[in-house]
């Protein structure tokens, strides 16, 4: 049908009519950024004198932040004294069986895992326990292990 001359049809094309709708509106709320997971571990250590700590702590915490993992808060421990003492007797330990037993940590990194426990019996002991809290354990030399029996003379 023709038009009659007298009358004017306007068009619009879509990218002007998006143009004058986005203009009417709110601004866009920023995207929210992801978040990745954190993996927050403990740091363990026995220093046999006083007054390095920090210097052993401070390796570990260095060793962590290089795999992307967070230290929580109040699990940066040590004890001094030599590495054969009853891990019930040290403050230190008692401070990382507790953020494990109340799921703040999900990790441990110790210098070596003679750190945990020196004995093999008392290794194998915390080991198992570490293991039943769902912990992973990172030791920064792993050559370095527990004393006494040998895993295989163990069960014997």
């Amino acid at each position: 049908m023709p038009t009659p001359s007298g009358s004017s049809t306007a068009w619009c094309s879509l990218p002007k009519l998006l143009a004058r709708n986005v203009a009417r509106r709110a601004p866009a709320i920023p995207a929210v950024p992801s978040v990745k997971p954190v993996t927050a571990v403990a740091l363990n250590a026995v220093v046999p004198v006083p007054g390095i700590e920090d210097l052993v702590l401070d390796d570990l915490a260095a060793y962590a932040d290089a795999r992307g993992w967070v230290v929580a808060a109040g699990c940066a421990a040590s004890d001094t004294g030599p590495l054969d003492q009853d891990t019930e007797l040290r403050a230190g330990w008692a401070r990382i069986r507790e953020a494990a037993a109340d799921r703040r940590i999900t990790g441990l990194v110790v210098p070596s895992f003679s750190h945990i426990a020196y004995r093999w019996t008392d290794w194998n002991t915390e080991r198992a326990w570490l293991l039943r809290q769902g912990l992973f354990v990172i030791a920064t030399d792993p050559t370095d292990v527990p004393v006494g029996l040998e895993p295989e003379e163990s069960w014997s």
